[in-house]
């Protein structure tokens, strides 16, 4: 449970430097700086804190699971995003990959919940969609909201079966006494996935630079700050930490909780830019938590009372 938690505060945090980022050099542009920083932060780590690369058996569900979670889902995402807007791609993003990871993991890994568990997920995510949910009034061209709701759709599936296929890696350790519970073990397992992430996110920059706009030099200095807060609390640090979540919780449990990312972040968003969240953003905030506390009493990792 506490991997999950962390998850979602490093996540958070990493989606506001990377609308900071995005805003001043383009997400394309920032979205593969990051991507390359984090890969650097995970590889010193792997090779200097005594956690050789995990390779064997584990290694070919790792670079899948990059392959489809870092890089096409991470490009789904940006593509979503563009055409429909933030709150609907996490809507799309969060809502779907929960139920997808936990269904996948279901058939393919035997992993199942209790009905308590499945209870508590649904709550959190009905509390996500109330946060989400897009405003009345807000009108998007007919062909550019069908594009982005697949985009979205590709988002949800890449991050939830990336999720799954990371679970596979890690049933190649079942007693190798800890070597993916904790951050080294993550670190060590989200670089191998980092890779195949950054050669999605390469060719999609080659690809989006024809018709993105030119960006002056000078905005570069402005963004590095938070390219790099954004590649700590994402794709180095928080990965990691999801990565040990990924090692030691069912997805279906994970998952549900990492979908309140959104969420903390208009909250993070209202402190820092004064981005006032509405009331139906607050009612479906305390829903999400209030699901979250319970998912966590109802899984054994809190007690209550």
């Amino acid at each position: 449970m506490l991997p999950a938690i962390l998850t979602t505060l490093l996540w958070s945090c990493s989606a506001i430097c990377a609308a900071r980022s995005a805003k001043i050099v383009g997400g394309a542009p920032a979205n593969l700086a990051r991507m390359i920083v984090g890969a650097a932060l995970l590889g010193l780590c792997a090779h200097t804190a005594g956690r050789p690369l995990l390779g064997g058996p584990a290694l070919p569900w790792f670079i899948a699971s990059g392959f489809i979670g870092f890089g096409l889902g991470d490009v789904a995402m940006f593509c979503a995003i563009g055409r429909i807007g933030p709150r609907l791609t996490m809507l799309l993003t969060h809502c779907l990959a929960a139920p997808l990871a936990a269904i996948t993991e279901w058939l393919w890994l035997g992993t199942k919940l209790g009905w308590q568990e499945i209870t508590c997920a649904l709550v959190i995510l009905g509390g996500v969609a109330l946060a989400l949910a897009p405003d009345r009034g807000v009108k998007i061209p007919h062909r550019a909201f069908w594009i982005g709701v697949l985009c979205g759709l590709g988002s949800a599936a890449g991050q939830g079966f990336g999720s799954v296929l990371s679970r596979k890696a890690s049933a190649f350790y079942p007693a190798t006494h800890g070597v993916l519970e904790g951050m080294i073990g993550g670190a060590t397992a989200a670089y191998e996935r980092i890779v195949p992430g950054i050669l999605v996110a390469l060719a999609f920059f080659l690809l989006a630079r024809r018709t993105a706009e030119k960006r002056e030099p000078h905005a570069w200095p402005i963004a590095w700050p938070w390219i790099i807060g954004n590649a700590l609390a994402g794709p180095s640090i928080g990965v990691a930490v999801y990565q040990w979540g990924v090692a030691t919780t069912p997805t279906g449990i994970l998952m549900p909780i990492v979908a309140t990312v959104p969420v903390i972040t208009q909250f993070l968003a209202w402190k820092i830019e004064g981005h006032h969240p509405t009331r139906r953003t607050v009612l479906g905030g305390v829903i999400a938590v209030a699901g979250v506390i319970a998912l966590a009493a109802a899984s054994g990792k809190l007690k209550l009372g």
